[in-house]
């Protein structure tokens, strides 16, 4: 038997909504799986971070940043 799925809804900024849709045809997926996709993975950093307040106090750093080891 396959997974069961629940319908989640959320109300989002248009504008939000056409670069999440936007990004998800960059990606080849629907805005759905990309939701989902996000949602997931978010959701295990809270669960790491332990409240809101402290995953949001974190920044991912700046991809312009070179590796180490390149020059």
């Amino acid at each position: 038997m396959g997974e069961w799925k629940a319908q989640v809804s959320f109300r989002v900024r248009q504008a939000f909504r056409d670069d999440l849709a936007a990004f998800a045809a960059q990606e080849k997926r629907t805005l759905g799986n990309l939701g989902q996709v996000i949602l997931e993975w978010g959701f295990e950093q809270l669960k790491t971070a332990g409240s809101t307040h402290r995953l949001l106090k974190y920044k991912i750093r700046s991809s312009s940043r070179q590796p180490r080891g390149t020059t």
